[in-house]
């Protein structure tokens, strides 16, 4: 299963990457975080459901300093997930 996650709020500056990539590490998820240009943050994560589930839970909650207002999910292709490797920070923005 392949899911893209786009989390708003106050999630630039804080950590939240980094936050991210460990915890979908520990889960034992593929994929990448990124920000965005709109302040946002872009998830894509590859992995069994009740692992991504707990991912989702990662993400509402953020790291200490994060305020999550919103977040967006929507399913992928199982396709797109099959490049994925080990869970990485993508971007410099």
């Amino acid at each position: 299963m392949v899911l893209h996650f786009l989390v708003q709020g106050r999630v630039q500056g804080v950590g939240f990457r980094w936050f991210v990539e460990r915890e979908a590490g520990l889960i034992g998820l593929r994929g990448w975080v990124r920000n965005t240009e709109e302040g946002d943050v872009e998830v894509v994560a590859a992995g069994e459901a009740a692992d991504l589930d707990r991912l989702r839970a990662c993400l509402r909650r953020g790291p200490r300093g994060s305020r999550v207002d919103r977040l967006v999910e929507r399913m992928l292709d199982d396709s797109e997930g099959e490049e994925l490797s080990a869970f990485r920070i993508e971007g410099a923005w």
